[in-house]
């Protein structure tokens, strides 16, 4: 249930005046990943992270929530 363009935050908005706004394309060095392709048909999964479970679960109203 992924709602959001993945591409959103690699826009930077430019103020040049008062009156225009432009949005220049950002070179992003952040890996991303479809939740998709996380969750694979599932609402939760878990992280281990440094020997510690983390638990990545998707909301009834789409959004993420991680918990320890």
């Amino acid at each position: 249930m992924n709602t959001h363009n993945p591409s959103d935050f690699r826009y930077r908005v430019r103020r040049s005046d008062e009156n225009s706004v432009r949005f220049d394309r950002v070179q992003s060095a952040v890996k991303t990943l479809s939740s998709n392709t996380l969750f694979q048909g599932e609402h939760e999964i878990g992280i281990e992270h440094h020997g510690a479970l983390y638990r990545l679960k998707i909301t009834r109203q789409g959004k993420l929530i991680l918990n320890k």
